[in-house]
């Protein structure tokens, strides 16, 4: 058996049953990290002694008490994004400016896992500050897709969605602004949930586009990303866009109870029977590569053997969500990214023949930034520029609201919307590095959710080509039960989550 590839659920209940111990699941996954990532690159930075310490700690908390209840993730490896806080251990940004910080304290999400007892096994590669959609941005090289290393896992969070896709870990925390955890999970055949704006707490995030950044989940299946959700959602002083009470709905009773039934023998029952699905017009368009485009339409066919009711739905303001999306965001990044000047910590140039503060500014900035943080940080200083304030961001924000409303309005008559997670499986390395506006023309199907600060899991559905291909699920606000329930459904009639990379 081997440990690694066991799921959060299936991890737990072996480690209550005392059938395994937290060490023993946590040495399958290192070893797992240094059999394969030497390949795909995933990891940035690998905590080891630490990881063993912690998973040492977890067995004997678990012994003293026995299975602890409530406590799904004690003794459960995981990897970590590297733009996410964690005190002691390196937290850069896949960025030169931040190479070698230190971070001083843990992101609220960290706090929450240490506590609920989960082992950190090390972080993970993302484009550099979570700007791209493929991480090949990344200032320490790409993570390379396990199912096709010649491919990109896709982005930003892609060294998260390669480690759970290549069973380097049980789960695996990434952030999603735009679509970074969602796309990436669709590529390498895994479930990543963005949760709903203000689920989770941003605090320890170092941030990207506050108005649309959230803390999410990479993991083998639906259920499991509720598991990890039940555990990191709830309200923190440290950030006032977190607006529930702590814990979150993970997994209903009727869930559990589908869940068993979706496991009889025979043909799928209708599980989700008074389901009701609706199909955004504006999503089915004619560039979806048509393997991809089979694999989302018998998708379809399956939930509606498990009693879901589908109807067409129109979004027209959708089609404005990329170009509204790429004003809002390098606005903000502009000014979330002023605060990395070379004064206070990250990589300075101060005595390089910088003689003003402006040429410290300059060199440090300069020197420390990729290609792509430059880009975004000069289109959103020009958006936000006099003269074009109005014509851009103001607009921009006026036509989100339209996107916003018009999903509301639409998940009002449906439980939920399914879409294509991306209109084509994984591209190849380099293929589209030399045009950004293709690349950022991956993330059609993703913004709109983003902008309307809605939850929205991709769950894999089949393949293109012998690659992954990932349907996406949008909730009303606040509503993950409703993704939890539909996509948990579909795979546990479906073998889709089961398909592992051959490395």
């Amino acid at each position: 058996m081997e440990l690694n590839r066991l799921t959060i659920k299936e991890a737990s209940e072996k480690l209550d049953k005392g059938e395994i111990t937290s060490v023993e699941l946590t040495e399958a996954c290192l070893a797992r990290i240094k059999e394969v990532d030497g390949k795909i690159k995933a990891c940035l930075a690998v905590c080891a002694e630490e990881a063993l310490a912690e998973a040492k700690k977890a067995d004997e908390r678990r012994k003293n008490v026995g299975a602890i209840h409530g406590l799904p993730l004690l003794g459960i490896p995981y990897l970590c994004k590297m733009n996410i806080m964690t005190k002691g251990i390196e937290t850069n940004a896949a960025s030169k400016i931040l190479k070698g910080y230190i971070a001083p304290y843990d992101a609220t999400v960290i706090k929450k896992l240490k506590a609920a007892g989960a082992v950190l096994l090390g972080k993970t590669n993302l484009d550099e500050f979570a700007h791209g959609a493929s991480t090949e941005n990344s200032a320490f090289g790409p993570t390379y897709n396990p199912w096709d290393l010649k491919r990109v896992p896709g982005g930003s969070s892609g060294g998260s969605a390669a480690g759970v896709a290549a069973d380097m870990c049980i789960f695996a925390l990434g952030t999603d602004t735009g679509g970074s955890i969602r796309q990436p999970a669709s590529f390498c055949g895994v479930a990543g949930l963005k949760p709903t704006y203000g689920r989770a707490s941003r605090f320890g995030l170092i941030a990207m586009t506050s108005s649309t950044d959230v803390p999410g989940v990479i993991a083998k299946t639906a259920e499991d990303t509720g598991l990890v959700l039940s555990v990191i959602a709830g309200k923190d002083k440290n950030d006032s866009t977190t607006t529930v009470a702590d814990g979150a709905p993970a997994l209903s009773d009727s869930y559990s109870e589908q869940r068993e039934e979706c496991h009889g023998a025979g043909a799928p029952q209708p599980t989700l029977k008074g389901i009701k699905i609706g199909l955004p017009k504006e999503y089915f368009i004619d560039g979806i590569e048509k393997g991809t485009r089979e694999a989302i339409d018998n998708a379809i066919e399956k939930l509606k053997e498990l009693g879901a009711e589908f109807t067409e739905v129109s979004l027209p303001h959708t089609k404005y969500a990329i170009p509204v999306y790429y004003i809002i965001t390098p606005s903000e990044i502009s000014s979330n990214l002023a605060r990395f000047d070379g004064i206070k910590y990250g990589l300075s140039r101060r005595g390089e023949a910088a003689p003003r503060l402006y040429d410290v500014y300059a060199k440090s900035r300069g020197k420390g930034f990729g290609p792509e943080v430059k880009r975004r940080i000069m289109l959103g200083t020009y958006a936000l520029s006099a003269g074009y304030y109005d014509a851009y961001y103001l607009q921009a924000q006026k036509v989100r609201t339209k996107i916003k409303e018009e999903m509301d309005e639409a998940l009002k008559k449906v439980d939920c919307l399914l879409t294509p997670s991306s209109p084509h499986p994984a591209f190849k390395i380099g293929e589209q590095s030399d045009d950004p506006l293709k690349m950022y023309l991956e993330d059609i199907f993703m913004s709109g959710p983003s902008l309307a600060g809605l939850p929205a899991i991709s769950i894999p559905c089949g393949f293109d080509n012998d690659l992954p291909v990932g349907m996406q699920l949008i909730g009303g606000r606040f509503d993950e039960a409703i993704l939890f329930r539909v996509g948990g459904s579909y795979e546990n009639a479906t073998e889709w989550n089961k398909d592992k990379p051959l490395l």
